[in-house]
């Protein structure tokens, strides 16, 4: 066992979580939105999406990388669908109002929540392209060396990027109940207008992916 090649893939997966929890993006945006318009629950559940997103494509993309490489269309259709998700919670973020104590205890909101951060990240054309062709490539040229390397980057990867999320929603959750109604709104109008911009980044994305095939 290589135990120094497993602690640098360890540290590496650990160093990219940090890094990609506190990076803006449609997932980050997510988490906040949810942690305001709902509760701390909803923003955690949020915050838990990629073991389930990035979990099965990690695998995946180890075996399958080519395939994506190869087939540019999986990543428009990706694309364009998750400009349409993105502009859709964009604009309803112009309209959420700061919640009342009984949509706060609303049970349902939690598992709502989960379902959209899952979404924010399945549709998310830039978690396909790290994976596929670069998560995954790396994963893989240590498979001979040192097997249980890129397991460990995988895993620290992942609960890595989930506690950072985490905390970020149970500090703005915090933060929240002395938050005035205006700045409130003003957040929210914030994430509104990200998503918006993501959106447009998608659907360019998707264009200049449609010009390869």
């Amino acid at each position: 066992m290589d135990t120094d090649l497993i602690l640098a893939y360890a540290l590496a997966g650990l160093t990219l979580a940090v890094i990609e929890g506190i990076k803006p993006g449609p997932l980050l945006t997510m988490v906040v939105r949810e942690t305001l318009s709902g509760d701390l629950r909803a923003g955690i559940w949020t915050a838990a999406a990629p073991i389930f997103t990035d979990g099965p494509l990690i695998v995946v993309s180890y075996l399958f990388a080519s395939i994506l490489v190869d087939n540019p269309s999986i990543l428009v259709l990706i694309s364009i669908l998750g400009a349409l998700f993105m502009f859709k919670m964009g604009v309803e973020c112009f309209s959420i109002e700061p919640p009342t104590l009984s949509s706060i205890l609303e049970p349902a909101s939690s598992k709502k929540a989960f379902g959209r951060g899952v979404l924010t990240n399945l549709l998310n054309p830039n978690v396909y392209v790290f994976w596929f062709l670069i998560g995954g490539p790396i994963m893989a040229s240590a498979v001979n060396s040192e097997p249980l390397a890129p397991l460990a980057y995988a895993a620290t990867f992942i609960i890595g990027i989930i506690l950072v999320k985490c905390l970020i929603a149970i500090m703005l959750h915090r933060m929240r109940d002395a938050m005035p109604r205006h700045i409130y709104k003003s957040i929210l109008s914030l994430c509104g207008v990200a998503m918006i911009i993501f959106a447009i980044g998608y659907l360019a994305f998707a264009w200049s992916q449609y010009q390869s095939i």
